[in-house]
């Protein structure tokens, strides 16, 4: 077993030297705008191992049955090589007309896994045994017909910003795993990283002091901090339990901030270099956002607030992730 995947092993290596050095299987380096169609130009096929002594068993019966004359054995290893020689079809249809349509990635701070979700569009085709790859990272997935298939990798990360999307590799050895259909695709995507809080909890900034909470109570209202449900109202804010008791739909009355916000100061963290400043400011604004206290973000040619909120928090932490 393990002389076997040696062998394996070392045939994945010459496909990867083939793949640098071949002006045939180099050519889809380039970023490619959505959606990316696989067509025969861009489908590869070769044999795997277990392909290749597959077909060399079938040459020794082959000489076998023509020695001694024995047509039964003849007509199994006629029957053996057209059903080979038809799984490379099939592998190959496979991949053939599958249309990447989305890249969809999410968020993340640097050193964390990012979620990247890949869409596809199968076609009326039934695709069985598909496999993605994105460097040390895969997936394995099936596609029913006239259904988008979806995978989901994660993606390793290492610094904040922006991250291009890596190529991507398409492969099967479906259906009997003697041949291995491969394509690339290089999709024209960046995801964004956030920049990875620092590890200490330093204390808010004294610029400002913490808001205090006050809550809107509208006039006639017999429920405290709940109000009717209005049409506009998000479903998050239903307060499903007291609305199960009084027999009608009832919402959150949403908290009210007033005072200072906290003023949170790129110029002012002097004494730190600029990724010990990234960091400590993304560990503010999440704090901030954890005491639900309205904050302002300031850096060089910006000013982002106040405000609170996961919009404002974005804003923030987008802006970090590409100072």
């Amino acid at each position: 077993m393990s002389r076997l995947a040696a062998l394996n092993a070392s045939w994945l290596r010459l496909l990867a030297w083939a793949e640098r050095r071949l002006p045939a299987l180099t050519r889809l380096r380039a970023k490619e705008p959505l959606p990316i169609r696989l067509d025969r130009r861009r489908i590869y096929v070769v044999p795997t191992w277990f392909g290749l002594v597959f077909a060399a068993m079938l040459l020794i019966m082959s000489i076998g049955a023509l020695n001694y004359y024995n047509n039964p054995a003849l007509l199994l290893t006629a029957v053996l090589g057209s059903t080979s020689v038809l799984s490379m079809l099939i592998a190959f249809r496979a991949l053939d007309g599958l249309s990447l349509e989305r890249v969809q990635s999410g968020t993340c701070h640097a050193g964390d896994p990012l979620p990247l979700e890949l869409v596809f569009a199968a076609g009326s085709r039934l695709r069985n045994g598909l496999r993605v790859e994105i460097g040390d990272v895969a997936a394995v997935f099936a596609a029913l017909p006239d259904e988008p298939l979806r995978a989901t990798l994660a993606l390793p990360t290492q610094r904040r910003g922006l991250l291009a999307v890596p190529r991507i590799c398409l492969w099967t050895r479906w259906p009997y795993g003697l041949f291995r259909a491969w394509s690339w695709l290089n999709p024209q995507i960046e995801a964004l990283v956030y920049p990875r809080p620092e590890d200490t909890a330093v204390p808010l900034p004294q610029s400002g002091r913490e808001a205090q909470r006050s809550v809107a109570q509208p006039l006639g209202e017999e429920f405290g901090a709940l109000r009717e449900y209005r049409a506009r109202d998000p479903l998050r804010a239903i307060a499903w339990k007291a609305s199960a008791r009084h027999d009608r739909l009832l919402v959150r009355e949403p908290e009210q901030l007033t005072g200072e916000d906290y003023v949170l100061d790129f110029d002012a963290l002097s004494a730190l270099d600029l990724e010990a400043r990234i960091a400590r400011l993304t560990r503010w604004v999440l704090m901030a956002e954890e005491r639900r206290t309205p904050y302002t973000l300031l850096l060089p040619g910006q000013r982002l607030g106040p405000d609170l909120g996961s919009a404002h928090r974005q804003r923030c932490l987008r802006a970090l992730a590409l100072l």
